[in-house]
């Protein structure tokens, strides 16, 4: 039996998505930038493409730009939404995705900006105090905060966020890759400058993203070599991969609420069983349906000897997930926001995260694993 619960990582292709990319491959294979008539069907797929994500999003098709990945949509907005834009501060937590955190490390390093760390509690809630008096005390700022956290599903008040950069004049940059296409995003309202999104989250394609930038910020290209994206950025567009994401994310919002209250009901009863189960067991991150992404569950296990091996022996039995533990050393690789939020380093944690395609009777096999490796090793 092969259960799959990483979904987090990555989700699997949605088989109407599969059709419409496989439709789009076998038909229009004409450059996009080409002005003859198979350049302009390939253009033509991708401009409706926009148009059906933006209208999903309530944003103008202006306002989107397709990438490569969530990564490079991150890079981009940070990158240039600062140097464009004269920023010479900026915030955000350790529990950020690397490819926020990185970034703006480097930035700093660099001497570009000096970089502030808001500081969480043990569930991953920023200090809002603390960032209203940051953005109070500095010249204008960059704020990189993202919806939900990619590890412990914590959510963050982006509507508040949003107001407070608006008060203060700071430009928000709103990594949503792991709620895009599970919780609706209302660009018309939000004052957000940067959002971003990575297709493979929601059964789309991997390889493909889109960064939205408002029509209130202007930046320059992080990528130049051509003028795709209306000059914003250079490279061929990965037509297939962009049909596929729009698909997915249409599929996503379609039956949006359906899903969110199965999969709600999954993540429950899975944290039900495991307490009933093993003992001792704890969560990681918040866990109540209004604080917390209902597709992630981070599992923190009791003190073993198996820590190490928890993970391979659940890929032994079938069973897809990932994790680890915090680091207990500057010299540990281990999870940096398990560190951030002060988990203990020597309790292994597991996060599962489901789709909808994952079943309750999947869930008690799992359970059943679990529990059997526990008492192995009791």
């Amino acid at each position: 039996m092969k259960i799959y619960l990483d979904n987090a990582a990555t989700t699997p292709l949605d088989a109407e998505v599969m059709k419409v990319m496989y439709s789009a491959m076998e038909s229009t294979y004409g450059n996009p930038s080409s002005i003859h008539a198979h350049g302009r069907e390939a253009r033509s797929l991708i401009e409706r493409a926009r148009k059906t994500i933006a209208n999903l999003l309530h944003a103008s098709p202006a306002e989107i730009f397709f990438t490569s990945s969530g990564t490079e949509a991150d890079n981009m907005a940070i990158r240039c939404g600062i140097v464009d834009n004269g920023i010479t501060h900026a915030i955000t937590t350790h529990i950020e995705h690397h490819a926020v955190v990185h970034t703006l490390e480097a930035m700093e390093k660099a001497g570009t900006i000096k970089l502030s760390f808001l500081d969480v509690d043990s569930k991953g809630n920023i200090d809002f105090d603390q960032l209203e008096q940051l953005l109070q005390d500095n010249p204008r700022t960059f704020v990189s905060l993202m919806h939900a956290n990619n590890e412990i599903g914590t959510l963050t008040d982006i509507e508040r966020l949003g107001d407070l950069c608006e008060h203060y004049n700071a430009i928000f940059h709103c990594d949503t890759v792991q709620t895009m296409g599970h919780f609706p995003h209302d660009l018309g309202k939000l004052k957000v400058h940067f959002l971003v999104s990575a297709a493979h989250k929601y059964h789309g394609p991997k390889g493909v993203g889109f960064l939205h930038i408002s029509h209130k910020i202007k930046i320059k290209p992080l990528i130049y070599g051509g003028a795709q994206e209306r000059n914003m950025r250079g490279g061929t567009e990965n037509v297939y991969g962009i049909v596929g994401m729009a698909k997915a994310l249409e599929l996503a919002y379609a039956d949006m609420e359906q899903h969110r209250a199965y999969i709600q009901g999954l993540k429950d009863y899975l944290k039900e069983q495991l307490i009933e189960n093993i003992p001792g067991v704890e969560f990681n991150g918040e866990t109540g349906e209004d604080k917390s992404l209902y597709t992630v569950l981070n599992v923190s296990f009791p003190e073993t000897d198996m820590a190490d091996m928890l993970l391979f022996n659940l890929d032994i039995a079938g069973i897809s997930a990932s994790g680890g533990s915090a680091c207990s050393s500057g010299t540990d690789i281990g999870s940096h926001v398990l560190t951030g939020i002060g988990a203990s380093s020597t309790r292994p944690s597991v996060r599962f995260s489901f789709s909808k395609y994952n079943t309750k009777e999947e869930l008690d096999f799992v359970v059943n694993k679990v529990r059997g490796l526990f008492m192995v090793n009791a």
